[in-house]
């Protein structure tokens, strides 16, 4: 069972950046194993994949952040990040890091972080 913490969020202003951090523990092999992916839900909405960093280093990103955001990790220190810079207001939400091993069916989710970016 691998166990997700995030941290890093936050109050920040708009134009502001933030770094998020996930880290993993309990796993036998790394995060590189898995697609880490950072998530994000704003009240009254769907959650909704932010980024996205494959176990070969595949990166993708939502179309709305896009040359803001960057995922990334550290596998020594299992743990993957999300730099936020150029933040806007509607960045504001919770955010989840989630890994994922379509091979090993296995899904894990953190408890989120929260992130308020204010105008």
């Amino acid at each position: 069972q691998v166990h997700l913490v995030e941290s890093g969020g936050g109050l920040v202003q708009a134009g502001g950046s933030l770094r998020l951090s996930c880290v993993a523990s309990g796993t036998r092999f790394g995060i590189n194993r898995y697609r880490m992916a950072w998530y994000r839900q704003a009240p009254g909405n769907e959650r909704e994949l932010v980024a996205a960093l494959g176990s070969g280093g595949t990166t993708n990103y939502a179309d709305s952040v896009k040359g803001r955001f960057t995922i990334s990790r550290d596998i020594f220190k299992n743990t993957a990040y999300l730099q936020m810079d150029s933040l806007k207001p509607e960045d504001t939400a919770v955010y989840y890091c989630n890994a994922y091993n379509a091979a090993d069916v296995v899904d894990y989710w953190g408890k989120g972080t929260l992130v308020t970016v204010s105008s």
